[in-house]
C-alpha cells in the first residue's frame, strides 16, 4: 500500500469507524522510534497498535506485523515519539486576561462568570489545541471543581488529552476577583483547620492532588503561615494525595521540601538555590517545573494591550482556538479602556527586572539538572501570552537553551510529565503502555526545534494528520 493511501485509510479510521474496525491492529513502520525511556533512537523502527493500546514497539524484527493489519509506511526521516506532557496547565484561565481579572480587569467587556462557563462547557477548544500541538495528557493544577469533572469525559475520547486535576487551589493569599458567588478557585487557608478541612473536601471529589499557592511571607507573619501550610501538607498525607506547591521563593520553597511536597510547579526565581535545597529535593523525591516562559507572556500581553507593540502568535501549526487568537490580534484596540488607561508601567525597567528574575531561573535549573532532581516540562498554559498546547514548544526550548540536551528534555516533557501526573501507562511508546505518540518530519535530537514539525498525532490509537487538528 503506498503511504498516502495507507494514512488516509487510518484517519478514515479515527474519524468514527464501527468499533471492529477501529480493533483492527494498527502499524506505524519506517520512521526512527525515540520512546521516551532515554534508551538509544530505534532506526526503521515498528509500532504495532490494537484497539488504545501498543502491543509492541522497537525494531522490525522484534515486532510482527498482525495478519490483517492497516500498515502505515512514515516517510523516510520520520520521527516516532510518546505524546508530549504539560504538567503545569489551567483550563480556567484562557491565555488572554478574561480568565485572570486580578491581572487586568476587564469583566465590563468579559464578565467572569461568562468566561467560565463558557471554558465549563466548552472545553473542547483547547483539547484540539493540545492535541494539535503534539501534547496528549495535561495536569490542571489549580482551577474551579468543574475541572475534577473533565478526567472522566476526556480519558478515552481520542479527541481530547488524558487530564489530570487537583482543583482549587488552597492559599493564604486569595485573589478576590478568581472566585465566584458560588464557586471557588481559590479556597482562603485562614488557620490551619481550615487547610486540613480543604484537603478532606477535595479528596471526597477524588482530587488528583493538593495544590497550594505560596507566595513570599513577610517575616513577622512566617511561623503562622509556615504552620498553616504544614497542616495541609500533613493533611494531604493522611489523605494519600501528593503535594503541588507554588513557591518561587527559596524559603518557602524548602518549607514544603521539608514536608515532602511531589511537585513544584515553579522554579525558584528570588534567589539561587543552595545546597540544601537540592538536599531536600531528593530527600523528598520532588519533580521540579522551571516554568520559565510565562513571564514573558504577561509581557507581551501588556505591551500588546497598551500599543507598546504588535501581538504575535507562535502557533507554527495553526493550533490556537479562534477565540484566543481574535482577543490577542484585537488587544491594542483596548489602548482606552479605562482599565488599561490606568494601567501604568515602566516597560523597560519591568523587562529588566523579568531578566534578572529569568537569569535566577535558568541558573537555577542548571544546578537542579547537575544535581540528578527529577525535572518534568509545564508551560502555566492559560496565563495570560501562555497559550494551551503550542506554549510547549517555547518552553522546552528555553530549556534547551539552558543547557539541557535534546534527548533528555523529551523525556522531561514525556515520561517525567506523566509521573508528575501519577500515571504510569502514559509517557513512553512501549507495550502495554496508551497509544499516545507524535510522527515528526524531523529529528529532534539534531534540532530541538524539529519537535515542531508534527506530522501526525495518534491519541488513544486512533491517528490523525495535524491538518485534521488544526483551529477551524
Amino acid at each position: 500500500m503506498k503511504p498516502s493511501t495507507a494514512i488516509l485509510a487510518v484517519c478514515i479510521v479515527a474519524a468514527g469507524a464501527p468499533a471492529e474496525a477501529q480493533d483492527t491492529p494498527l502499524v506505524l513502520e519506517g520512521a526512527t522510534l525515540f520512546d521516551g525511556t532515554g534508551a538509544a533512537p530505534v532506526p526503521n523502527a515498528r509500532i504495532v497498535v490494537r484497539g488504545e493500546q501498543i502491543v509492541c514497539a522497537g525494531a522490525r524484527n522484534a515486532c510482527a506485523a498482525p495478519e490483517g493489519a492497516k500498515v502505515v509506511d512514515l516517510p523516510s526521516g520520520s520521527w516516532v515519539l510518546p505524546g508530549l506532557v504539560d504538567a503545569h496547565v489551567h483550563f480556567a484561565q484562557t491565555g488572554w486576561f478574561e480568565g485572570r481579572p486580578d491581572t487586568l480587569d476587564l469583566r465590563d467587556l468579559h464578565p467572569f462568570d461568562v468566561t467560565q462557563a463558557q471554558l465549563k462547557s466548552s472545553p473542547g477548544r483547547y483539547y484540539r489545541s493540545y492535541l494539535c500541538s503534539g501534547v496528549t495528557s495535561v495536569f490542571d493544577v489549580g482551577g474551579f471543581p468543574w475541572s475534577w469533572e473533565l478526567r472522566a469525559s476526556a480519558e478515552h475520547d481520542p479527541m481530547s488529552p488524558h487530564v489530570a486535576a487537583a482543583g482549587p487551589l488552597i492559599t493564604h493569599a486569595p485573589r478576590a476577583k478568581l472566585n465566584l458567588p458560588g464557586e471557588q478557585e481559590m479556597i482562603l487557608l485562614s488557620d490551619e483547620e481550615a487547610g486540613r478541612a480543604a484537603v478532606r473536601y477535595m479528596a471526597s471529589r477524588a482530587t488528583d492532588a493538593i495544590k497550594i499557592w505560596f507566595l513570599r511571607v513577610r517575616e513577622g507573619e512566617r511561623e503562622d503561615i509556615d504552620g498553616r501550610v504544614i497542616a495541609v501538607a500533613d493533611e494531604a498525607r493522611r489523605e494519600n494525595l501528593p503535594l503541588i506547591v507554588h513557591a518561587t521563593s527559596l524559603r518557602e520553597a524548602k518549607v514544603v521540601l521539608r514536608e515532602g511536597v511531589h511537585l513544584l510547579v515553579h522554579g525558584v526565581d528570588d534567589q539561587l538555590v543552595d545546597e540544601e535545597f537540592l538536599t531536600l529535593a531528593k530527600e523528598a523525591g520532588t519533580i521540579y517545573t522551571p516554568t520559565l516562559i510565562v513571564s514573558e507572556g504577561y509581557l507581551n500581553m501588556f505591551e500588546a494591550v497598551k500599543g507598546v507593540t504588535t501581538p504575535s502568535l507562535d502557533d507554527p501549526n495553526g493550533c490556537i482556538d479562534t477565540a484566543t487568537r481574535r482577543r490577542v490580534l484585537e488587544s491594542p484596540s483596548l489602548q482606552d479602556h479605562p482599565e488599561v488607561r490606568k494601567f501604568e508601567r515602566d516597560f523597560a525597567a519591568y523587562r529588566e527586572r523579568l531578566a534578572e528574575s529569568y537569569a535566577r531561573k535558568v541558573e537555577n535549573l542548571r544546578r537542579v539538572h547537575r544535581a540528578g532532581i527529577p525535572i518534568a516540562m509545564g508551560t502555566d498554559a492559560g496565563n495570560p501570552g501562555t497559550f494551551h498546547g503550542p506554549s510547549v514548544y517555547a518552553e522546552i526550548e528555553a530549556m534547551h537553551a539552558a543547557g539541557i540536551e535534546s534527548n533528555e528534555l523529551i523525556v522531561m516533557a514525556t515520561r517525567n510529565g506523566a509521573r508528575a501526573m501519577g500515571r504510569e501507562d502514559i509517557g513512553v511508546v512501549a507495550k502495554n503502555k496508551i497509544a499516545d505518540l507524535i510522527v515528526l518530519a524531523e529529528n529532534p535530537l539534531e534540532d530541538i526545534r524539529h519537535l515542531r514539525s508534527i506530522t501526525h498525532v495518534m491519541r488513544a490509537g486512533r491517528l490523525f494528520r495535524i491538518e485534521e487538528l488544526a483551529a477551524e
